[in-house]
């Protein structure tokens, strides 16, 4: 089951824990999340950026929520349309008690952008807790993980607490260091 909302008298009302995905427009929030829960086109992935324009709650097996939320960074979405949906998002993250944990995902094949960086200090800002994501490691070669690792770390400041997780879509490393993280915080 899907909801697609843009204000709070829309979110389910069902009290069951949930955790936000943020990134970049075509990081691969929606791989991520069919990865997760085993299934293929549960979420619905697009090669066309910036196509998510609500906050999608994915229920996922009756026990908790995936929040899909619009993508940032992609230039084809005008200033006026990422202030709406930067409003939407803050609103989300300042009221839902149910708000457990933030997936934030960075593609693993380049330098955080400075926008990654904003949004994980912005997130901070809220005091919640993040797992930073970062997503397509099977398309760098083994050699090369630790220098891309450190150059994530190296950008983005994780907070004590905070954790990064490497992770494929296609080759489903990390998917089980996810799951753990989640059957943990859903028993919280």
């Amino acid at each position: 089951m899907t909801v697609s909302a843009v204000r709070r008298s829309q979110y389910p009302i069902d009290d069951k824990p949930e955790f936000m995905l943020v990134g970049r427009s075509n990081v691969g929030k929606s791989s991520f999340i069919n990865t997760i829960i085993h299934r293929k086109n549960f979420a619905r992935t697009s090669s066309r950026p910036g196509k998510t324009q609500t906050l999608n709650f994915y229920l996922v097996n009756d026990e908790f929520y995936f929040v899909d939320v619009p993508g940032y960074g992609y230039a084809a979405v005008n200033k006026e349309q990422q202030k709406k949906f930067g409003m939407m998002i803050e609103d989300y993250i300042k009221n839902r008690s149910q708000l457990r944990t933030i997936f934030m995902l960075v593609d693993f094949r380049h330098k955080p952008t400075e926008d990654d960086v904003l949004m994980y200090n912005f997130l901070k800002h809220f005091e919640i807790p993040v797992i930073l994501v970062a997503t397509k490691i099977d398309k760098v070669s083994k050699n090369a993980r630790e220098k891309q690792k450190r150059l994530i770390k190296d950008s983005i400041d994780l907070v004590l607490g905070d954790e990064l997780v490497l992770f494929s879509s296609v080759s489903k490393e990390g998917k089980l260091e996810v799951q753990e993280i989640l059957d943990k915080l859903i028993s919280i």
